[in-house]
């Protein structure tokens, strides 16, 4: 990862409320993950983060292009009781923040 790419990820990670973020490669694995505690949700579940979030990005592109071929899905925000998900993907990987939307 750049050195700009890594800035950018610790300047959202110290965010208010950013629980973490995780970059997950597009097979579903994380290749990166960022969180401020030790015992955060992020770092327990990463690897459920990583593979869950991936697939709802494929089935959210998907049906996005199923609406218009030639538009493209940039970013998806899912909200829980608990936590918010923003998920952007790219090419080779989708990156997603976690955040406790109660701390703003």
């Amino acid at each position: 990862m750049s050195e700009e790419v890594e800035n950018t990820l610790q300047r959202i990670n110290h965010h208010p409320g950013v629980l973490g973020i995780i970059v997950a490669q597009g097979d579903g694995k994380s290749s990166r993950c960022l969180h401020r505690e030790e015992e955060s949700p992020v770092a327990r579940n990463k690897d459920n983060y990583s593979i869950y979030c991936t697939e709802i990005c494929s089935q959210a592109r998907s049906a996005v292009r199923d609406l218009d071929p030639v538009d493209d899905l940039r970013f998806l925000r899912i909200r829980t009781k608990k936590v918010e998900i923003m998920l952007t993907p790219e090419k080779d990987n989708t990156i997603i923040c976690v955040q406790d939307p109660s701390a703003r």
